[in-house]
């Protein structure tokens, strides 16, 4: 897909004319304090719940505002993946002990 340039000199695809978030997160950055929220909206075609949300993002990494960063999100989904593998693990061994101490049962 070919590049063209927007309104504020940022890459688009132009097929779909869509900025990709991590661009639109860093001219949220960029811009924050120089221009208008609305304004930038219009100028970028971004709904204004989405700047929005880049720049309350955008505090959160700086530490401005208190919520979970995205590397603290990322370990969080990691540590969350690791605890269900265990768990399942765990339950295989379970049974797995269930199984073998039936089949040792007196009578059998």
């Amino acid at each position: 897909m070919d590049q063209v340039p927007d309104v504020a000199g940022i890459p688009v695809t132009e097929p779909t004319g869509r900025i990709e978030p991590q661009v639109g997160f860093d001219v949220a950055l960029a811009h924050a304090d120089r221009i208008a929220e609305v304004e930038q909206c219009r100028g970028l075609d971004l709904s204004e719940s989405c700047l929005r949300n880049w720049l309350h993002q955008a505090d959160v990494e700086d530490g401005a505002k208190p919520g979970v960063t995205k590397s603290e999100s990322t370990e969080l989904r990691e540590a969350r993946k690791r605890v269900r593998l265990l768990e399942q693990e765990n339950e295989v061994l379970r049974r797995a002990a269930a199984y073998f101490a039936q089949a040792h049962l007196p009578g059998k």
